[in-house]
């Protein structure tokens, strides 16, 4: 027989304060950082889309990303900026691994909206992350004085080697862009590895690469301008 306590209906309000009690458990078990952001992010942002920006395909690519940058370049990013950060999920992410040598991790998104839940989400990190509002096409790149710049959603660029020749020669990048044209707001997908290549058009190329997803395929480069 069913306990009378399991048969009444959760109010529809109830799992913002159960998935809170979740990210708190899971980042008392774990010790992570980055879970016990995401706890704040339900407690302090209600209107954030944390769900969908900590999903398991947007892990699994940002996990892809992170391992395969430091299989290939090794510890070393002093200072990484990510543009189209997001809540600075990436950041944090890169942060908490205690492979890489981080100083400072930035997130940048054009929009203002995603500025104070990234802080929220890497309050942790003190000092180590910044969150900021611009647009990448407007950023004086050299001023930014990043030794890796991390581009994941290349596909919402119109022409993403014009944005690619805003950067001094010799910037080391991490790109991805992937071949879902089914979603609106992709503009400039691929149909392959090889012609995310030649749209980019990077000077050196360390690593290209493949990521198979349930309805499309990612594809990355890590290299130089």
């Amino acid at each position: 027989m069913m306990h009378a306590s399991h048969s009444s209906p959760h109010r529809p309000e109830d799992w913002r304060e159960n998935a809170y009690d979740l990210a708190r458990g899971l980042a008392a078990y774990s010790g992570s950082r980055l879970v016990a952001g995401i706890g704040r992010v339900i407690a302090k942002h209600p209107e954030a889309k944390i769900a969908n920006a900590f999903n398991h395909k947007q892990v699994g690519c940002k996990m892809w990303a992170r391992d395969t940058l430091f299989a290939t370049i090794g510890a070393s990013c002093r200072r990484v900026v990510v543009l189209g950060g997001w809540y600075g999920i990436l950041p944090a992410m890169m942060l908490e691994d205690p492979r890489f040598d981080i100083e400072t991790a930035v997130s940048c998104d054009i929009d203002p909206a995603v500025e104070p839940v990234a802080q929220t989400l890497n309050a942790a990190f003190g000092d180590r992350f910044v969150a900021m509002t611009a647009d990448m096409h407007a950023l004086d790149y050299r001023a930014l004085n990043a030794d890796l710049l991390i581009n994941t959603s290349c596909e919402h660029i119109a022409d993403l080697r014009s944005w690619l020749d805003l950067l001094p020669p010799g910037t080391r990048v991490l790109l991805q862009s992937n071949d879902y044209f089914s979603e609106p707001t992709h503009i400039s997908c691929v149909n392959s590895l090889e012609e995310f290549q030649a749209q980019a058009r990077l000077a050196h190329v360390q690593f290209a690469g493949t990521l198979p997803m349930k309805k499309y395929r990612r594809f990355m480069l890590i290299g130089a301008v």
